[in-house]
C-alpha cells in the first residue's frame, strides 16, 4: 500500500518530472518519451506507490495528442481486470478531508461498452476496499466512475453502508452517454464524512469536447454518504484504475480498444 505523504505544498519532485505540488493542487505530467510505458517511467511518474497492474505487462503506452502526452490504456478482446486488461495503482496525494480529483478521458471510436468498466477516481484508508472487498467503517473507502452498457454512466462507490460486497453505483442521469473519440473532462469531489454522521459528499460534473469554456453538467450529488466510521484515514490516494469488468468474461470485449488519460491534478485544500 502506498503510505508517501507529502509535506510541503512547495514540494517540486526534480525539473520537468511529475508530480508538482503547489497552491494546494497536485499536478501530474508525464516525462515521455512517446512509446512504451516501462516501469522506470511509471515509477518516476507516479512516485511512491507500492504496486502496480497492466504497466509490466505492456498494457500503457505514452502517446501525444494536441502537443500533450497522454497515457493510452490498452484493453485486450476477451480479457477482464487490470493486468490483462487495463491498469491500476494507488497513488499517494497525503491525507485530506476533502479532495477533487480532475482528469482527460478519450475513449477511442469502435469503443466497446458491453457490460461496463472501471475509470479513475478517489480513495483512502489502510487496505484497499474494492474487488469485492467491502468498507466496513474502518478500513477505508473508494469512488470511481464505470461506463457502462450503451455508453452509460456511474459512479461506484465501497462505503460503510454498501449495499452488497461488491459496492454501490450511482447512477449518471438517464439520458447521459460517454461519447467516443472526444475529450471527456471528469471533475470529482470528495468530503469526508463526521464520524458518525451521514455527511460525507460525492459531486462529479462532466464536460466533453474540446472547448474549455464549455459548460460542466453535475451527474452525481450526494451529500448523505458514510465513508467511515473512525477519524483515523481519510482521503489519501488518486486511485489510477481503469479495466473491463466485472467478475466474469461476460464483461469482455470481443475487439481490441483503448482509452486515453490526461490532465490529472489533485487539488488537496479544504474546499466547500
Amino acid at each position: 500500500m502506498c503510505q508517501l505523504r507529502f509535506t510541503s505544498l512547495a514540494f517540486l519532485i526534480g525539473a520537468f518530472i511529475s508530480p508538482a505540488i503547489a497552491e494546494d493542487r497536485i499536478n501530474l505530467h508525464l516525462t515521455g518519451p512517446a512509446g512504451p510505458y516501462t516501469v522506470a517511467a511509471w515509477k518516476n511518474d507516479w512516485p511512491g506507490c507500492g504496486w502496480q497492474d497492466g504497466v509490466k505487462e505492456g498494457n500503457v503506452s505514452v502517446v501525444e495528442r494536441a502537443s500533450h502526452l497522454r497515457l493510452r490504456v490498452d484493453y485486450r478482446p476477451g480479457e477482464i481486470g487490470p493486468e490483462k486488461s487495463g491498469c491500476g495503482w494507488r497513488f499517494p496525494v497525503g491525507t485530506r478531508e476533502s479532495a477533487e480529483l480532475r482528469y482527460t478521458v478519450r475513449f477511442s471510436p469502435d469503443f466497446e461498452w458491453v457490460k461496463g468498466g472501471k475509470l479513475p477516481g478517489l480513495c483512502g484508508g489502510p487496505e484497499n476496499v474494492s474487488g469485492g472487498r467491502p468498507a466496513d467503517g474502518t478500513n477505508g473507502f473508494s469512488a470511481r466512475l464505470m461506463w457502462r452498457a450503451d455508453g452509460k454512466g456511474e459512479a461506484y462507490l465501497y462505503h460503510k453502508n454498501q449495499p452488497d460486497k461488491y459496492g454501490d453505483r450511482v447512477d449518471f442521469p438517464g439520458d447521459f452517454r460517454f461519447p467516443v473519440d472526444t475529450d471527456i473532462r471528469v471533475r470529482m469531489r470528495v468530503t469526508m464524512n463526521d464520524p458518525g454522521r451521514k455527511n460525507g459528499k460525492l459531486q462529479v460534473w462532466i464536460r466533453t469536447g474540446e472547448d474549455e469554456n464549455a459548460p460542466e453538467r453535475e451527474v452525481v450529488h450526494r451529500t448523505d454518504l458514510e465513508w467511515r466510521t473512525v477519524d483515523s484515514f481519510g482521503i489519501d490516494s488518486l486511485y489510477f484504475e481503469t479495466f473491463y469488468g466485472g467478475s466474469d468474461h461476460s464483461w469482455a470485449p470481443k475487439q481490441a480498444s483503448w482509452a486515453e488519460f490526461g490532465g490529472f491534478s489533485v487539488d488537496i485544500g479544504e474546499k466547500e
